[in-house]
């Protein structure tokens, strides 16, 4: 008699978003927190902006770590090993004082997120094959939803609830995890198609396409992160509301990858798409510098849709362009180019806005990078695989 499973495609799907959640949260709670965190530890503006871009870092280092624990251990039980060192190295980040303890903790949370994100893109071609572009938009969508929570909410919500205490912020966040832990043990579908195959683990570094998807990753998430890190500062010079550019530039976020997910057929694995992202959102990181108040928050608005557009687009593209079961490998690469420079570029960005003392600066880099990466959209070639042409 054939055992039923536990969950069904729709069940997948949920439990593939509420995992994705976390491949945001631990990073992007530290934004809102910074202030508080900086107060209280004494940092100055490119200490408090490492508290993101350091993950950033570990995203890179990390990438291939992830391709290479999903070779060895399968997809669920690397998604499974990154989800729990995020989700405990983020809540150990309150134990800060000393300093060293918080940069550690952070570092090792970027980590479980850099062996989540190659392993949750292979998850996601073993669980649903025939569905594989929408189960990555599904993830993606949670991932932007846990950007929204973590930073749009947290001074809202969560810090209230905690009594203004961020280390008690950094609990809450965690906690959740060990559910969605316990959950990914439930499905036992793509069991039979990873067992007993050989998954190549390294990326592979003399794929030009790869190349080109990596830089272009790197523009938006030199865009998205840089922001992300530096808004307290950008906003808070100008005398904008820290709260409501944090909120409007995350939610457009959920916005863009609930477009994705509709129209996922539409875009997918075209150049169009993203020829037209790297041009807004560069466009948009422009405008966000140019205009204060609520001409500010729209471009913020614009710029987040286009950076999760982008970034949507390129990680879709993995299962396709990559060899059957080796989505997690190509997407390693991708993010391994990616991360390594958007950790750079917000870098020399707040060290010229410190040099300076001139906060808006921390942008310039990076929307200046972003502009420069965009003719590798324009000669972009894409070839799907033969046994993925009717998806």
């Amino acid at each position: 008699m054939k055992r039923q499973q536990p969950l069904g495609g729709v069940g997948i799907l949920c439990l593939l978003w509420l995992t994705g959640l976390y491949l945001r949260i631990p990073v992007l709670v530290a934004p809102p927190l910074s202030p508080r965190i900086s107060a209280d530890l004494g940092l100055g503006q490119a200490a408090t902006g490492a508290l993101t871009t350091l993950p950033v870092l570990m995203l890179a280092v990390g990438a291939v770590l992830g391709s290479l624990v999903v070779a060895r251990l399968g997809p669920r039980n690397a998604v499974v090993a990154g989800l729990a060192l995020a989700a405990a190295a983020s809540c150990a980040r309150g134990a800060a004082p000393p300093v060293a303890v918080l940069y550690a903790a952070t570092a090792l949370t970027g980590l479980g997120i850099a062996v989540m994100q190659p392993a949750m893109a292979a998850l996601a071609d073993a669980w649903c094959p025939a569905i594989v572009a929408l189960a990555v938009g599904v993830y993606m969508n949670g991932m932007y939803c846990g950007e929204f929570a973590s930073a749009g909410l947290t001074q809202l919500w969560v810090l209230p609830a905690a009594g203004g205490d961020w280390r008690l912020a950094l609990v809450f966040w965690s906690l959740p995890a060990a559910g969605i832990i316990a959950a990914l043990y439930l499905p036992r579908r793509g069991a039979a198609r990873s067992a007993g195959r050989a998954v190549a683990a390294w990326p592979d570094w003399r794929s030009a396409t790869m190349w080109r998807l990596g830089l272009l990753s790197s523009a938006t998430s030199v865009l998205f992160m840089g922001t992300n890190a530096y808004m307290a500062d950008i906003v808070g010079s100008r005398g904008d509301a820290l709260q409501q550019a944090l909120f409007w530039f995350n939610i457009s976020q959920i916005f863009a990858s609930l477009i994705m997910i509709a129209a996922v057929r539409r875009l997918v694995m075209r150049r169009l798409p993203l020829i037209a992202t790297s041009l807004v959102s560069t466009a948009a990181g422009a405008l966000m510098l140019v205009f204060g108040g609520a001409g500010a928050l729209v471009a913020a608005f614009i710029l987040g849709m286009a950076t999760a557009m982008q970034l949507t687009l390129i990680v879709m593209a993995a299962p396709y362009l990559a060899a059957a079961g080796e989505a997690g490998r190509m997407t390693a690469g991708i993010f391994v180019i990616g991360y390594s420079i958007a950790f750079i570029v917000p870098l020399l960005g707040g060290l010229l806005a410190q040099a300076t003392g001139t906060p808006w600066l921390a942008m310039l880099p990076m929307i200046v990078y972003a502009a420069a990466t965009f003719p590798l959209a324009l000669t972009l070639r894409l070839h799907r695989r033969p046994d993925t042409a009717g998806d």
